[in-house]
């Protein structure tokens, strides 16, 4: 996960939690709302940008 403030990456880490309501999910569709946690970082404020992605290691052929 990354947070952007004005465009700068200000942090880069882990996504802790993710919730749909009260219930812990594993996805959420866009457009739709929900509440996630940062691991080691509460400092999110309006107009921030979240991105969350995932990084996959791929064994390179030759």
């Amino acid at each position: 996960i990354r947070v952007l403030r004005e465009n700068i990456v200000i942090y880069e880490g882990e996504l802790e939690s993710l919730r749909r309501f009260k219930d812990a999910v594993d996805e959420v569709r866009s457009g739709t709302e929900c509440g996630i946690g940062v691991k080691n970082y509460n400092d999110v404020k309006v107009g921030d940008q979240i991105e969350v992605f995932e990084r996959v290691e791929m064994e390179r052929v030759l």
